[in-house]
C-alpha cells in the first residue's frame, strides 16, 4: 500500500494511524493541517486544491522514503486532500511511529516541510472579498 495519497474524500484518522501500528513503536507523532479563514491578512472563505497527481504521488513516496532512512522510525504515511475544501475541514495528514518520541516528532515535521515544499499540489483560496488567489508550494525551512 502506498504511503503517500490524494484524497478527494474526507480522510479517515483512525484507519490512516492504524496503518502505523508495530509493537516495536514506542510512539506515534501526526500532524493535522486544517483549513483556516485567513491567511496573510485577508479572510478566506474556502480553498480549492489541485495537483499533478502522477508527479505527486511519486514525489510524495520520495519524500516518506527519505524520511524512513533518514530518521529512525518505524513507519509513515500523509494524505493530503485535492478539491473543495470548506473552513475547518483536514487538508493534509502526517503520521509517523518511531521506536521514541523524538524521532517520531523530527520525522513528521521534515515531512510536512518537504510535502510542501516538493510535491506539486497548488492551493486556490477563495476570499471574503469575493476574489481569489493561486497559492504556490512553500520552499522548505532550512
Amino acid at each position: 500500500m502506498a504511503r503517500f495519497a490524494l484524497s478527494a474524500q474526507p480522510l479517515d484518522i483512525p484507519a490512516l494511524a492504524a496503518r502505523l501500528r508495530d509493537p516495536r513503536a514506542g510512539a506515534c507523532a501526526s500532524f493535522e493541517g486544517w483549513v483556516r479563514d485567513h491567511n496573510d491578512g485577508r479572510g478566506v472563505r474556502g480553498l480549492r486544491y489541485e495537483a499533478y497527481a502522477e508527479l505527486a504521488a511519486h514525489e510524495g513516496e520520495a519524500i516518506l522514503a527519505e524520511a524512513l532512512a533518514r530518521f529512525d522510525v518505524i513507519e509513515a504515511a500523509c494524505v493530503h486532500r485535492i478539491g473543495e475544501l470548506a473552513i475547518g475541514d483536514l487538508a493534509v495528514w502526517v503520521g509517523v511511529s518511531a521506536a521514541h518520541r523524538d524521532a517520531a516528532f523530527a520525522a513528521c515535521r521534515w515531512i510536512i516541510d518537504e510535502v510542501k515544499a516538493r510535491v506539486p499540489i497548488w492551493k486556490h483560496e477563495h476570499y471574503r472579498e469575493g476574489d481569489a488567489g493561486w497559492l504556490h508550494p512553500e520552499p522548505a525551512p532550512r
